[in-house]
């Protein structure tokens, strides 16, 4: 294996404990559950894509051709990590500032919003008109 192909792997490696490490104190250092979501859907989720990579180099050197398992599991994470994350976080407001509690799943007329209408009258019927 040739030395810069070590260096990148090493580098690769090193960036992603990076990233897992920061990710992992903010998910034990930072106070509100909001702001606790945060540092493993970017930082953490950076780490272990820094070590597929690392990966992917390793099996490109070693023998000779591209690991397709790493790399769909790289970008299968990325795609996934902000969406879940999306949805941790608007059940998270949903819950604790919304006044009533939760309706049974599919009754939720409210759940791509934030905002409450007064009464049933006052929710809009027809979609918005866009500028």
């Amino acid at each position: 294996m040739s030395q810069i192909f070590e260096y990148l792997i090493a580098a690769a490696l090193v960036l992603g404990g990076i990233f897992g490490l920061v990710g992992s104190f903010g998910l034990v250092k930072l106070n509100d559950p909001m702001s606790r979501l945060h540092a493993p859907t970017k930082a953490t989720t950076l780490g272990v894509g820094g070590v597929l990579i690392a990966s992917m180099i390793h099996a490109i050197a070693s023998e000779g051709h591209l690991s397709w398992h790493e790399l769909l599991i790289t970008l299968f994470l990325f795609l996934t990590a902000p969406i879940t994350a999306n949805f941790i976080a608007k059940a998270h407001i949903h819950r604790h500032e919304t006044p009533q509690s939760l309706p049974p799943a599919g009754e939720d007329g409210l759940w791509a919003t934030h905002d409450v209408p007064a009464s049933p009258e006052a929710a809009p019927t027809a979609p918005l008109a866009r500028d």
